[in-house]
């Protein structure tokens, strides 16, 4: 059973930065394509970013518009762990972030293709 664990949320102001970490024990999660949705109070989740299993080179991260030029997803394998980092922070980034893995080739930011989600963790945005 995957058991995926995200950490790094928290409380920021508009234009600070976050990282988000994910990682997930006994699996290695290079053999998956890991999405990061994100959920906000009343709303559906939604893709933010996602990234192909390791040795897939080609369309190898995928963004929302509303994450690219802010959002930088990475892997790093050593750690068995993977990454957002999330710049310049909006209000409207608030939401519960979600790790999730699917056993595919290439990252979409399809919701139906990843089976395995982790527990959440908030952010916060706001002045």
């Amino acid at each position: 059973q995957l058991q995926l664990v995200e950490s790094g949320g928290g409380l920021v102001q508009p234009g600070e930065s976050l990282r988000l970490s994910c990682t997930a024990s006994g699996v290695n999660l290079d053999y998956y394509v890991i999405g990061w949705f994100r959920q906000a109070p009343g709303k559906e989740p939604e893709g933010v970013s996602c990234i192909s299993i390791s040795e897939e080179t080609r369309r190898n991260t995928d963004y929302a518009d509303s994450a690219k030029g802010r959002f930088t997803i990475s892997r790093d394998s050593a750690k068995n762990m993977v990454y957002l980092q999330m710049n310049s922070l909006k209000p409207e980034d608030t939401a519960t972030y979600y790790c999730t893995a699917g056993w595919i080739r290439h990252c979409v930011l399809t919701r139906a293709v990843y089976e395995h989600w982790g527990q959440g963790t908030q952010v916060t945005v706001s002045s």
